[in-house]
């Protein structure tokens, strides 16, 4: 049978295809913006013939109906990265969070410790050869299709064509679903004043030839347009969103100096508009691997000049990092912000960066705290951070004492902040008077 009477005979209503899922089961869902909104839809449908079915995903940008309230005892929804569409569900009770490396969510698949039974795709219509691209997101999808026992595929003509590990072949697909419809996208936020001075602070540590690792938000797209007068950048990252175009098509990321995957922008999935969609797609420049890959630590380590840029909610004084919780409230995920750190601290003239504002709440907060606020989880240990920025400056920490931490971390602190974190370190006895007054002065 050839590929195209293969696809035929597996086509189906988008109805017939979510009836495989039983009660149950466990459901994976292909996150980010390649959600396949058509199938979750579809689901929810069935959800008064369904109990005890587990969602799993890591961050998605669509709907998340199955952790609407109403949905409890039909769907549970497990996440492996914590996004603003469920928070308040994991926060509530009405669903759960497991902590855990990106690198390392695939391993859970192979090893049967997170058995899928049925695994809903996103995907490209086939080329000649019967391969259907996973587009804007490999991630940890490709992995999960590979080892669930059913595989629902929604295939969308909107969706790119990439390259790299990113094609799956029609005889792995179990039913298809045609539904061609804009794919999710993340809406950009203009930058502020305040991350365009971390940006540029942060922006100061990086050199011609660096290769960098930067995510999403207002922080990272602060830095890049700092870098136009940089040479020969190179990208390793888990993700990139809108923000590097510009630099490629300045030739300021080309990859040339890149000691290893040479040329290449190194990633797993994008998050952004259909302006970096169109980008992507078929562009041979993008080189996508499964997350295991882009986030394996001593892969990362193989580019010389590695720059690691990842954001914090809070640093202690001896240099702590939370970055998934306020206090016992989880927000985020553990994601790639370690896998990175400690690939880019292995990595020949390496630099691990934790940025992140002085303040929250209207300067009314320290982001520079003397401890970690109650039931806060560290995601970076202290002996992890190297350097840490604010909009006050760059902070050096690795190889520091406990004293000459804080130091560092008082300086680059609000001043409105900066008293009262010294007589904490007096308290302590990390600081002696004479050294806590000149702190102050």
């Amino acid at each position: 049978m050839s590929w195209i009477d293969q696809y035929r005979s597996k086509l189906v209503s988008v109805r017939e295809a979510v009836s495989c899922v039983k009660s149950g089961m466990r459901v994976y869902i292909h996150p980010g913006c390649a959600e396949p909104e058509a199938l979750v839809l579809a689901l929810m449908e069935r959800a008064p013939h369904l109990t005890d079915v587990e969602i799993v995903h890591l961050l998605t940008l669509g709907p998340s109906p199955y952790c609407a309230p109403e949905m409890a005892g039909h769907f549970r929804h497990n996440a492996l990265f914590v996004g603003g569409n469920v928070r308040e569900a994991v926060n509530n009770g009405r669903a759960d969070y497991t902590p855990i490396f990106l690198g390392e969510v695939e391993a859970l698949f192979e090893r049967g410790e997170m058995p899928i039974d049925v695994a809903f795709i996103q995907v490209s219509p086939p080329d000649p050869h019967g391969y259907c691209s996973f587009g804007v997101g490999v991630d940890t999808t490709l992995t999960a299709a590979k080892y669930a026992h059913t595989v629902v595929a929604q295939v969308n003509a909107q969706m790119p064509r990439t390259y790299g590990d990113s094609f799956i072949h029609v005889s792995e697909l179990d039913h298809i679903v045609e539904a061609s419809c804009p794919l999710c996208v993340l809406q950009a936020h203009g930058s502020s004043e305040l991350n365009r001075r971390i940006g540029a602070n942060v922006a100061s540590l990086i050199e011609d030839g660096a290769v960098l690792q930067c995510g999403i938000g207002g922080i990272p797209d602060a830095v890049l347009p700092n870098l136009m007068d940089r040479q020969d950048l190179g990208v390793h990252t888990e993700l990139i969103s809108d923000s590097v175009i510009p630099l490629i098509d300045a030739g300021v990321i080309n990859g040339q100096r890149k000691n290893w995957k040479p040329r290449k922008v190194i990633l797993g999935f994008v998050l952004g508009s259909k302006k970096l969609f169109d980008f992507v797609d078929e562009n041979p420049i993008f080189e996508f691997h499964p997350s295991a890959y882009t986030n394996d630590p001593y892969r990362i380590a193989q580019n010389d000049r590695m720059v690691a840029i990842n954001a914090a909610i809070e640093v202690d004084l001896t240099g702590q990092v939370c970055a998934e919780s306020i206090g016992p409230n989880f927000y985020s995920g553990f994601g790639g912000q370690l896998d990175f750190i400690r690939g880019a601290t292995r990595s020949k003239w390496g630099k691990p960066i934790i940025a992140l504002p002085s303040t929250a709440k209207n300067d009314t907060v320290s982001r520079i705290a003397p401890r970690l606020a109650h039931g806060a989880g560290v995601l970076t240990t202290r002996a992890d951070v190297h350097y840490v920025v604010t909009e006050y400056g760059v902070a050096y920490l690795h190889g520091r004492t406990v004293r000459q931490r804080a130091q560092a971390l008082i300086d680059i602190a609000h001043p409105k902040f900066r008293d009262e974190l010294s007589e904490y370190c007096e308290q302590q006895r990390w600081f002696q008077r004479n050294v806590c007054a000149e702190v102050r002065g």
